[in-house]
């Protein structure tokens, strides 16, 4: 058998930390995410079920259930992304879908994304650099898919107020790292 090593997102043993000004940008390896979609004719009870497990109703539109260890965003209609810590719930498809069973489909996201939390006083001005989002008008709760650097992002606004947290693809991490890193620079 190989002896193999994990590598985080930016190829790296350690995640990447950059700290520019009042900004600190964090990689987060350490995210389990599976998508869940219901299946037609099976909405309410997947919708029961997602209410069962994080303790208040699955989020609507351009909005996310913030709760621990738990958490989701909505990401269409009756479809969610559920995100938990990586430590506890390696294997949250699997948990979701004996959770689900035939209500939805679930699919393993863990390593299809790269999750970046973007910190400080200034997170306001280098997202407004980075693409078409209005991140003034978003609260705490608040998640929405937006292009940053031609590629498709989630951004979900955090607490406290000046926390982002940014999922992008994981094979273009380098290039959405780079993007952050600039605006950060700009606004520096």
């Amino acid at each position: 058998m190989h002896d193999l090593t994990p590598l985080n997102a930016l190829a790296g043993d350690a995640p990447a930390n950059d700290t520019i000004g009042t900004l600190t940008l964090t990689e987060n390896p350490e995210l389990a995410l599976a998508s869940v979609a219901a299946r037609k004719g099976q909405e309410r009870k997947c919708k029961a079920a997602l209410k069962q497990l994080l303790g208040k109703p699955a989020p609507g539109p351009g909005k996310a259930c913030l709760r621990d260890p738990e958490a989701a965003f909505w990401t269409g209609p009756d479809q969610w992304m559920v995100g938990a810590p990586y430590d506890t719930h390696e294997d949250l498809a699997d948990q979701l879908s004996k959770l689900l069973g035939a209500a939805a489909s679930v699919t393993e996201q863990s390593d299809a994304w790269v999750c970046f939390d973007l910190r400080g006083a200034a997170m306001e001005d280098a997202m407004a650099l980075l693409g078409p989002l209005n991140i003034q008008s978003m609260k705490t709760g608040d998640a929405t898919r937006t292009s940053i650097h031609h590629l498709g992002c989630f951004v979900i606004r955090r607490d406290p107020s000046d926390w982002v947290r940014i999922l992008g693809p994981r094979s273009s991490a380098g290039s959405l790292h780079h993007a952050i890193i600039a605006a950060m620079k700009s606004v520096a």
